[in-house]
């Protein structure tokens, strides 16, 4: 299915299994075969033993839809289970429920939290809704990273988004670090006014390729040559971490447009984590040598699926608005991974 028709649709109404990434994997609920059978079934009301069988398929559908349940509870888990604040824990927030988290800025500080533990390879994703109204000079960042600081030697994956002024456009900005470098942004546009409602920010990364995906659409592809290399990061685990900060010396207009303190606070909240990835353990981690046997490292997962390279040829089409590749007056030799082709 090409962007147009997700366009068309409301996201917010996808059900629990079109969550996933559009990877091949479009396999109905467990449930359906059992409505199914049921509607085979010709009942008579008057038969005990049509009734023993319905009421036996009743109890299966309860049991599979509570397992379900308890299984989507477990894989997100509380704010607490999955993640530590860094600072002004007193900008950080929840809803009465805890399932919604909320981080401020003020003109005194901003406020982050990043994950408990770190991992290598795998996919991560979240639902954020941005900043609102006069947001110019804000960036809310959603990124992985192998420390918690700009260390020189770090490696990195960025999510920035770029705050404007009331009625224009947010930008989002992606990144990559290896060993301390990084200088590859890319900057798009967005379909969709990221401050009206959660959407769905997420990232695929094994040892082939790391995707940058917007409600399961791939806005950015960033190729492996396979072969040891200065920009693939590919070596150390990451936390993965969200922030919002002030950047009015750059974010908006590169610095023209500055913070609106009298509009503090600036509030970005989040929800529904989910990680499906080799959590690093030392001093023997398992995530050392990759296998094939979780979806994310197998061979789907190493290129682009059809659907999304016509969805991706879309976004670069119409959507992206700076390319460090296509950037010759930055850098007259282009970097080497510019050559590696996102279509392979």
């Amino acid at each position: 299915m090409m962007l147009q028709l997700y366009m068309q649709k409301s996201f917010s109404k996808l059900g629990l299994f079109n969550e996933l990434p559009h990877l091949g994997f479009r396999d109905p609920p467990v449930e359906k075969p059992f409505i199914l059978i049921l509607t085979k079934i010709k009942m008579d009301a008057r038969s005990y033993f049509s009734f023993s069988i319905l009421l036996f398929i009743a109890v299966i559908i309860g049991f599979i839809a509570s397992y379900h349940s308890a299984e989507a509870a477990m894989s997100k888990g509380s704010f607490e289970d999955n993640f530590s604040i860094m600072w002004s824990e007193d900008h950080f927030t929840t809803s009465t429920d805890g399932q919604i988290w909320y981080l401020s800025l003020d003109n005194d500080t901003g406020c982050g939290f990043q994950t408990k533990q770190r991992y290598r390879f795998g996919w991560f994703s979240m639902k954020l809704k941005l900043v609102g109204g006069d947001s110019a000079g804000v960036v809310t960042a959603y990124y992985m990273c192998t420390e918690n600081g700009a260390g020189p030697t770090r490696d990195e994956l960025d999510f920035e988004f770029l705050g404007n002024r009331t009625g224009q456009p947010y930008l989002i900005q992606t990144n990559v670090y290896k060993n301390g470098t990084g200088n590859r942004e890319m900057r798009h546009m967005l379909w969709f006014d990221p401050t009206e409602d959660y959407h769905t920010y997420s990232i695929l990364w094994n040892n082939h390729q790391i995707v940058f995906f917007v409600d399961r659409v791939p806005i950015r592809v960033f190729k492996n040559n396979d072969k040891p290399n200065n920009f693939f990061p590919n070596e150390k685990p990451m936390y993965l971490f969200s922030s919002v900060w002030n950047a009015d010396e750059w974010a908006t207009r590169g610095g023209l447009e500055k913070t609106n303190w009298k509009l503090a606070p600036f509030v970005s909240s989040y929800k529904d984590f989910s990680v499906d990835a080799c959590q690093w353990e030392d001093p023997f981690p398992k995530c050392v040598s990759t296998t094939t046997k979780n979806w994310w490292d197998q061979y789907d997962s190493w290129h682009l699926s059809g659907d999304q390279k016509m969805d991706y040829a879309w976004v670069q089409r119409n959507l992206v608005i700076y390319d460090y590749c296509n950037d010759s007056e930055r850098f007259p030799i282009l970097p080497e991974e510019c050559s590696l082709s996102p279509w392979e």
